[in-house]
């Protein structure tokens, strides 16, 4: 390598954005997204604004529920090591639990992502403490359930965010009318990608 091409890739480090994405990272989301025949990957964009909501809430606590192949987690992740904190992603299906813990270590993320396999009803009570942000992303007809299971152990401040809720709103009806008139909370839906997103703030 000469000085001159030495100096044009510092350069180009230089000018990255701290939020660049690693080739190795890249590398795994492409991977997952490839494999993703069941579209049970969120989009990109609902992946960087995960991460943005993670850094910019400056979440120390983050729990996603519904982690597929860890595609999500991989952008919590990113944005939970931008805030010292940590995700904990709950899988029930045993085969993708155990790609998502498989996807996370090629990302480099096993500091901040742990991988749940299970039950979220049973292992979310075996969770300590509280949380700084949620991420639902489970069985639609189930989001009400795990709203009134979350909600009491929601920071004030904190965050619940639940996907599809443009694209599936049918299928989760209930949950759709707790969120927009819950007096503890409010809410705004976001379109980042085209499934859509709440995003719910708990008042106290």
């Amino acid at each position: 390598m000469t000085a001159a091409t030495a100096t044009q890739q510092n350069t180009a480090a230089q000018q990255q954005s701290p939020g660049t994405l690693t080739p190795q990272i890249e590398t795994v989301l492409k991977s997952i997204k490839a494999a993703d025949k069941g579209l049970l990957a969120v989009s990109e964009e609902d992946g960087r604004f995960l991460r943005v909501m993670v850094a910019s809430r400056n979440a120390k606590s983050v729990l996603e529920i519904g982690a597929a192949s860890g595609y999500s987690g991989i952008w919590l992740g990113l944005g939970a090591r931008e805030s010292h904190g940590n995700v904990v992603a709950i899988e029930y299906d045993p085969q993708r639990a155990k790609e998502a813990k498989a996807n996370v270590q090629k990302a480099g993320l096993t500091d901040v992502v742990t991988v749940v396999e299970g039950d979220a009803f049973k292992e979310i009570p075996k969770l300590r403490g509280t949380f700084d942000l949620v991420f639902l992303d489970a069985w639609k007809p189930d989001y009400k359930r795990f709203f009134d299971m979350v909600y009491p152990r929601l920071e004030p401040g904190g965050v619940f965010l639940a996907h599809n809720v443009v694209n599936k709103a049918s299928e989760m009806e209930p949950f759709l009318k707790t969120i927009t008139t819950h007096p503890g909370l409010f809410t705004s839906v976001v379109s980042p990608g085209s499934e859509g997103m709440s995003v719910s703030v708990k008042l106290r």
